[in-house]
């Protein structure tokens, strides 16, 4: 009997704190709602698999909206490269309407709906993680697991920041928008919804975020937004490496990833994140070699050509292994040494941000293949141009020359073998001065007792 009275009063006691919660985070009584044509939104920039997955949630009888940082982008006139719809469906409902979908997810259950290439993500509306249901927070305060369900009202407390809780539904062509966040746009300000600190302790990967959406998008963090960063920075440390990585990854690919740096060095973020970067983002070389690289992304990017995070990756850890192959080299020929160093750099950095092994293997081609470029004699250089990651290792040499790591003169006399003919290429190879390999003869095997009475 006291234990059920108990568990009354702290169920009480816990509903009253959720209520105080929300008041607290400012939530909304109703939101504004805005016309698509007011804000500028382009509906030729929307997927049509988006739309058909809209349409055919509203058709079954449920709100949908187009939610999040596609009709942040659409508002500002970009392409938006995904776009996730909102819905009071639950995935169970939303996999039964729709025939090519399928259920993900333990620690935030979604559904991925197919049309043709295109995945479009759906989610149900969520609730307050403190109610009663599928929830569950670490001792820090991060979520684990989150499968609360709810309505819009609560589902836009739940977003990070202001300007990604809008809600656009394209069958009536208008944006609810819960907290300010049209007008955040137009103040180009980036603001969380609810106490900040509480926020990022729930997801510290959303220090990340403000920080790529701020030199992504070129808006100012607002100062309680910003305040707390500092001192939760460690809190980092708790992600899975995993999700800290493809976090990172969105950060680098962004178009902006120098501005990403800046910032991300001005709110003290990147310790730890790619382990010794710190170090070597204070050499001279290596910090003129890693904003060349970076430099190098964001062009690509921003030209609508492809960008491989292995290439990246490897500019962005090329000094440690540098500086690792230097002492093993003391001890162990240069290129067990390299492999040696290449090992042991992956290793420092997996705790931390695991790179998939599909850009590892990648990355450490790029790495052992430098030596080789400083062989231009003999049939070596020959070989080295037939090797299926030549382009992207010769990108990297190019990266070294121009920082000045390497001559000039070794990237120029690889460009202009590349495009000679088979006479000018024979012509342009240096004296090969290596000791050539002797030889071993080969002895015939004696012949055995049965082999000589046969041939007799």
């Amino acid at each position: 009997m006291i234990k059920k009275f108990l568990q009354k009063v702290f169920k009480k006691r816990e509903k009253a704190a959720i209520a105080i919660n929300k008041a607290d985070s400012g939530f909304p009584s109703a939101a504004k709602k805005i016309s698509a044509k007011q804000l500028k939104i382009n509906k030729n920039l929307i997927s049509q698999a988006a739309l058909k997955t809209c349409d055919g949630l509203q058709k079954a009888g449920f709100e949908a909206y187009i939610v999040g940082g596609a009709v942040r982008d659409l508002m500002l006139n970009y392409q938006p490269k995904d776009f996730d719809i909102a819905t009071n469906a639950t995935p169970e409902q939303v996999n039964k309407i729709f025939r090519r979908s399928r259920m993900i997810g333990r620690r935030f259950r979604l559904v991925h709906v197919m049309w043709g290439n295109e995945t479009i993500e759906v989610s149900t509306f969520r609730g307050h993680h403190q109610s009663d249901g599928d929830a569950q927070v670490n001792d820090s305060g991060r979520i684990l697991r989150d499968n609360i369900f709810g309505n819009i009202e609560e589902d836009a407390v739940r977003r990070d920041f202001t300007i990604n809780a809008m809600y656009y539904d394209p069958v009536s062509d208008t944006v609810l928008d819960f907290h300010n966040g049209a007008a955040d746009i137009k103040a180009k300000l980036l603001r969380m919804i609810g106490d900040p600190k509480t926020r990022y302790k729930e997801d510290p990967v959303r220090m990340l975020r403000a920080v790529r959406l701020s030199a992504k998008l070129g808006l100012k963090i607002e100062a309680k937004t910003q305040a707390p960063i500092l001192a939760l920075a460690d809190l980092l440390q708790d992600v899975p490496p995993s999700r800290l990585f493809d976090e990172m990854l969105k950060l680098f690919l962004s178009g902006h990833a120098i501005e990403s740096i800046n910032i991300l060095r001005a709110q003290n973020l990147h310790h730890g994140l790619l382990p010794l970067l710190d170090v070597v983002l204070e050499q001279p070389l290596g910090e003129k070699f890693v904003m060349l690289a970076l430099k190098n992304t964001d062009d690509r990017i921003n030209q609508d050509k492809s960008s491989n995070p292995s290439f990246l990756f490897a500019a962005l850890l090329w000094h440690e292994v540098l500086s690792a192959w230097q002492t093993y080299k003391n001890d162990n020929p240069p290129i067990p040494a390299l492999y040696m160093a290449m090992d042991e750099v992956i290793g420092l950095q997996a705790a931390k941000l695991a790179i998939h092994n599909r850009f590892v293997s990648t990355m450490k081609e790029i790495w052992s293949m430098q030596p080789r470029f400083e062989q231009r004699a003999g049939k070596r250089p020959f070989g080295l141009l037939a090797h299926p990651r030549y382009r992207a290792a010769y990108d990297f040499i190019l990266l070294r020359c121009e920082s000045g790591e390497l001559p000039t003169e070794v990237g120029e006399w690889w460009t202009t073998f590349a495009d000679a003919n088979t006479e000018t290429r024979a012509a342009m190879l240096l004296p090969d001065t290596n000791p050539k390999k002797r030889r071993k003869r080969r002895h015939k095997k004696p012949a055995t007792a049965r082999e000589t009475s046969t041939d007799a």
